[in-house]
């Protein structure tokens, strides 16, 4: 069944109404409620469902300027389930606003399940998956008209206006009390209706091509290592490849992203490539880029299977088994490597690891089951549940919280444990947590393996590193034991370097998060250049050719910081809650 998408009424305090729009008399349904402000794109009303699609009008003919969201309607169709639709603005052909920077042609802003009208968190997910995006979101919170008015200020010579909408879902005869928008006066500012003039479509931007993938298009190795702005590299067999095996695993949006990605880049050192990626993609899709050309390699070689399932369902704390066998497969270098991706694969199936890793729902069980727990207290449970199931010794959210009794109350000392190499950016985290760790009323202990080796005579001398790590590992402990948070200052380049520190960590039951600080060679030897206490070349360059960032499952908690277009200084009176992002996410 075809459905119009409902007119939107405008609030009453935008100038762009006109006799024949509807204006919103009442904000109740909107008073109390917290709400999501996206930008309003000025294009074509479009409808998707799983069967068609159609204008506003239901019985819309053909336009040129539907051609491309019929294409991508080819794609997606088949991932819209029976009795959905979905709503956005067709954006190809300029109406009133030239856009340059488009991340695609279709705009997604709302997913319609029969009358019921999607949360908008489950929209963007329900988007992102099916590879659209969504309009800017330009302010979020309790419905206050006065704040809304206020700090919504927009650029009206290429800015349409804005939506408001609940953030919560609601039904297809409460729309009218849910949504309502601001349009610019005198909006329609051309002569003759873009219908009946030449369509002059709108420009894309550098993001699009990430989009493209998303949503089933097969990019070229140039067009995508452009948009990533890495070096080009011509290896479109291998990627094309890729992309028909990441397409038979059901691999789609971001997941597909990260798998043609990983496996175009997979020679590439990981740390280099997290470091060179940041500054194109998001830092979650850049981790797990980087992951899976780390751990696919290691699906190549042979396993005792006694240890295989652990393995793999380590792996899958954040990565997709799915694409990550895809992106082995799409990179074995001999038919012994392909025969021990296949068998890997034979073995995740039959031990329930795949279709769709069960620790995917396990997350959301135990999300809802610590709910009522501080979010340390939830964190670190999740943290110790994921290693039990890992193990085979828990399934359930009841075992995982029957299982983790002990931590529920929070009360451990903490390990913020930063990484990276000289020069990444870990002493800016230091110097601001310094003056809280000399505070008398502040716990947190920061000891710096570079201070010690200062206090022995000086910073640069390397000879006697065994003794200053044991020293710094004593100054650990004893602060731990006593129950205070400890900052450890140091590159901690290796996982075995880090597992030492952590293992002490561990032994006094303190929560361990990694920092991880990250930046291109280019920009480390810079700034090393104008240090005061600059590390030798020679060693700068053996700590970016030995830098192996953490895995999901290292830590309890993790934050990967781009420390060149991303911020590595924070609030010296900050918490560490406010540190870190929730392990909830992988």
């Amino acid at each position: 069944m075809r459905v119009h998408y409902p007119r939107t009424a405008h609030l009453p305090w935008s100038p762009g109404a006109t006799a024949d729009d509807v204006r919103a008399r009442d904000l109740s349904g909107l008073e109390g409620r917290y709400v999501v402000v996206t930008e309003k794109m000025d294009g074509e009303n479009t409808t998707l469902y799983r069967d068609g699609l159609h204008a506003r009008s239901l019985d819309s003919a053909h336009h040129p300027s539907r051609a491309w969201v019929k294409a991508l309607h080819s794609r997606i169709a088949a991932r819209i389930p029976e009795g959905w639709r979905i709503s956005g603005e067709n954006l190809f052909a300029r109406h009133s606003i030239s856009y340059g920077d488009l991340d695609g042609y279709f705009y997604g802003f709302s997913v319609w399940d029969g009358d019921q009208c999607l949360d908008w968190t489950s929209t963007v997910a329900f988007f992102q998956d099916l590879g659209i995006p969504t309009p800017r979101v330009l302010w979020a919170g309790p419905f206050d008209e006065k704040l809304i008015r206020k700090q919504l200020k927009l650029d009206l010579t290429r800015q349409e206006g804005y939506v408001v909408r609940a953030a919560e879902g609601f039904a297809y005869s409460e729309f009218a009390e849910r949504v309502a928008k601001w349009v610019r006066p005198s909006h329609v500012q051309t002569d003759k209706h873009w219908m009946h003039a030449e369509v002059v479509p709108n420009q894309l931007g550098a993001k699009a091509p990430f989009w493209a993938v998303r949503s089933g298009v097969d990019v070229s190795a140039e067009d995508l290592t452009t948009a990533l702005s890495v070096e080009p590299v011509e290896q479109d067999d291998l990627l094309f490849d890729a992309y028909s095996r990441l397409d038979a695993a059901n691999c789609y949006g971001n997941t597909r992203l990260v798998g043609a990605t990983a496996s175009l880049l997979h020679s590439r050192p990981r740390a280099a490539l997290m470091a060179g990626l940041a500054a194109s993609l998001e830092m979650p899709t850049v981790r797990r880029i980087a992951d899976a050309v780390g751990l696919a390699p290691r699906l190549h070689t042979s396993i005792d299977d006694e240890y295989r399932r652990a393995g793999l369902a380590r792996m899958s704390f954040g990565t997709d088994l799915a694409m990550l066998h895809s992106v082995a497969a799409a990179t074995a270098s001999d038919s012994a490597a392909m025969e021990n991706v296949t068998w890997s694969l034979l073995f995740a199936e039959d031990c329930g690891l795949l279709p769709g890793s069960p620790i995917q729902g396990l997350r959301s069980a135990c999300r809802d089951a610590f709910a009522e727990l501080s979010p340390l207290a939830a964190d670190r449970c999740w943290g110790e549940a994921r290693l039990l199931f890992a193990e085979g010794r828990i399934s359930s959210a009841e075992e995982a919280a029957a299982a983790t009794w002990r931590w529920r109350d929070g009360d451990f000392p903490r390990l913020l444990h930063l990484v990276g190499v000289s020069g990444s950016g870990k002493s800016s985290t230091a110097s601001a947590l310094a003056g809280r760790a000399n505070t008398d009323t502040d716990s947190t202990v920061l000891v710096s393996l570079d201070d010690l080796r200062t206090a022995r005579g000086s910073r640069a001398d390397q000879s006697a590193n065994q003794e200053v790590l044991s020293a710094g590992l004593r100054l650990l402990d004893e602060a731990l034991a006593r129950g205070a948070d400890v900052v450890w200052d140091a590159t901690s380049l290796t996982r075995q370097q880090r597992g030492l520190v952590d293992g002490a960590a561990r032994r006094r039951n303190a929560l361990i998060e990694h920092r991880v600080h990250l930046a291109p060679a280019a920009v480390l030897e810079e700034r090393n250049a104008q240090r005061a206490n600059p590390v030798p070349a020679k060693v700068l360059t053996a700590q970016v050719r030995r830098f192996d960032p953490p895995y999901p499952g290292e830590a309890h908690r993790a934050t990967y910081v781009d420390t060149v277009d991303g911020d590595a200084s924070f609030d010296c009176d900050a918490s560490f809650d406010s540190l870190a992002y929730s392990i909830w996410e992988g």
